[in-house]
């Protein structure tokens, strides 16, 4: 979940290249920042707790460099938890991405041997491990490759050494890519914090190292054999984002929802009946997502159920591991994921691979691992998105799933017209009129201890993810349910005054969910209807249209801004709650 960015070559300006880096990806991490740069035969650090938009590096010149902007697993947010992290000699500077699970056993046979430790943190017991190695073996590389080795859990670790000018980079399930400029190579966690540098680069694949100086090897790890190096030239188009007239990405990301929905509608018929067409091959199809994407997924689900009369299971991407058993060379496993290198995905995709399964990815990520590991492959276009909180990559999500159901059934001219009236309807919703009414609500709601939100039918993943977006960036405490799940316990925790949000659309569902919104308003509860039409038993009323089969998709925009708005009521920063990174690399 931590953003790593290291540069060397013939510049000498190296801690404001990583600087520069950093601040791309700091949507990986943003409790604090460090950069270590090469000084004589040492290292100087520079780390600060905090983000890195408003800040400025101070460190000597130098034409290499390690920096990480930091989403704290182990130990709290503090200067000294900061990366990169030294050994005793300060020679070596370790940054971090994952988890060293075996360090505390690390850690004390180390201390034992003299070395002495400055951070509550796992990272810190690799460079004392390298220097450990260092002691008796025949060099920087075979010492990181032994130290690695010694490594339990999911990391990908960058190391810089002074005296011989080196950073090394090792890799196990967090992505890293090379950059190999003229003269000089950049390697980061993401390619967008030096696209504009350079578009010939390396994926580290897992249990590959990568020595970079004057020149670049690759080394399979835990072999020590060489590998042939082989830059591939990256064609894509990267965006970088600017939030222009917005306050905030998110708000940013919402209103540019109506063109996402539009490009789906006009330019994906070709790879969704592609799709279509090995969802009918297949012998049992799975989603699989995590937060948002699994809603999604599970919105996929009840559509696909209602619409094309077929089984699609959808699990918890972290959950799938306890479930593959039942996957085989027929099975067709579907992942959702903005940003694509969600760990919990990669690692059961990794298992149904083993398994032989075919696996398909639905991601807004050009290059991510898991564009890069599937059989399949569907590009969402959504553009950059920076908040933290999906809004727009998850509507891109639910559009071409909405796309694909009604392949199935050979109505795809159907969906089309559907998804331009849900762009037309979320235009409507993001009229100043409206929006203004949802500010109201949110003033409300901001001041609630807790708020529930109950769906049914297609409308239950909706009240799961309106649930998922406001306590992401308001903090408030809500939970999101089926209505008839209400009276089987959570109805105990209705009083005067307790919000509901509650998903009425014109369906099935809606006499049902009604009466469910009765029997709240009869304990004192606030109802605040989505609905086509007001209703006696709705305190607030905010409309979205009937648009049939696609209501569903305008209905979470209202949650959307309602949360936006719910967090700058309460002077948050609704692009980077506390403790969430977007792109999610630890287990």
């Amino acid at each position: 979940m931590c953003g790593i960015f290291a540069y060397i070559g013939n510049k000498n300006d190296a801690a404001n290249i990583a600087f520069e880096g950093l601040k791309i990806l700091e949507y990986r991490g943003y409790d604090s920042w460090g950069i270590a740069v090469k000084k004589g035969k040492n290292l100087a650090v520079d780390k600060h707790v905090g983000k890195i938009g408003g800040a400025s590096v101070n460190l000597p010149k130098s034409n290499l460099a390690i920096g990480h902007t930091r989403w704290a697993t182990h130990g709290g947010v503090t200067v000294a938890n900061s990366h990169p992290h030294l050994d005793c000699r300060k020679e070596i500077a370790v940054v971090h991405n994952g988890i060293v699970e075996n360090f505390e056993q690390l850690k004390e046979e180390l201390i034992k041997k003299g070395h002495k430790f400055v951070s509550e943190t796992d990272t810190e017991v690799i460079p004392h491990l390298i220097e450990e190695n260092l002691k008796g073996s025949s060099g920087f590389a075979t010492s990181v490759r032994k130290s690695f080795n010694k490594l339990k859990g999911l990391n990908a670790i960058v190391i810089a050494y002074a005296p011989s000018s080196e950073i090394i980079a090792v890799k196990n399930g967090s992505p890293l890519v090379v950059g190999l400029g003229k003269d000089e190579f950049y390697l980061a966690s993401d390619i967008s914090s030096f696209i504009e540098k350079t578009k010939k680069v390396i994926f580290l694949k897992d249990y590959e190292m990568v020595i970079l100086g004057k020149d670049i090897e690759l080394i399979s790890v835990p072999s020590g054999k060489q590998l042939e190096v082989v830059p591939e030239t990256v064609t894509w188009k990267f965006e970088l984002s600017s939030m222009g007239k917005f306050p905030h990405f998110m708000i940013k990301e919402i209103y540019e929802q109506p063109l996402v929905i539009r490009n789906i509608a006009e330019n994906y018929e070709d790879e969704i009946n592609a799709l279509s067409k090995l969802i009918k091959k297949a012998r049992g199809t799975y989603f699989i997502g995590a937060g948002t994407a699994f809603h999604a997924g599970l919105t996929g689900t009840y559509l696909f159920s209602k619409i094309a009369e077929t089984h699609v299971n959808t699990a918890v991407a972290s959950e799938f591991n306890y479930l593959e058993h039942f996957l085989n060379k027929e099975s067709l496993v579907i992942a959702l994921s903005q940003s694509g290198e969600t760990i919990d995905v990669i690692e059961p995709l990794n298992r149904a691979k083993v398994r032989g399964s075919k696996i398909v990815a639905i991601t807004n990520v050009l290059g991510s691992s898991i564009y890069r590991m599937a059989d399949f492959k569907i590009l969402l276009n959504a553009g950059p998105e920076k908040a933290v909180a999906s809004t727009k990559a998850y509507i891109a999500k639910l559009s071409v799933l909405l796309m694909l159901v009604f392949a199935m059934v050979e109505k795809t001219a159907d969906a089309k017209k559907l998804l331009l009236l849900a762009a037309d309807e979320i235009d409507r919703i993001l009229e100043k009129k409206n929006s203004a009414q949802i500010k109201q609500v949110a003033k409300f709601l901001s001041i609630a201890s807790n708020i529930y939100v109950i769906g049914r039918g297609v409308s239950y993943p909706s009240a799961l993810e309106a649930a998922l977006k406001i306590k992401e960036v308001s903090y408030v405490p809500t939970e999101g349910l089926a209505g008839g799940e209400l009276k089987h316990g959570t109805i105990a925790l209705i009083s005067k005054g307790t919000p509901v949000i509650v998903f009425a659309p014109n369906d099935d569902s809606f006499e049902s969910i009604i009466s469910n919104a009765i029997e709240i308003k009869s304990r004192g509860g606030i109802i605040i209807g989505i609905a086509d039409k007001n209703q006696p038993v709705f305190d607030y009323f905010l409309q979205v249209k009937d648009i049939k089969e696609a209501s569903y998709i305008a209905q979470i925009v209202a949650i959307q801004l309602l949360a936006y708005y719910m967090a700058v009521d309460l002077n948050l920063d609704p692009d980077k709650p506390r403790n969430l990174a977007k792109s999610v690399t630890v287990k």
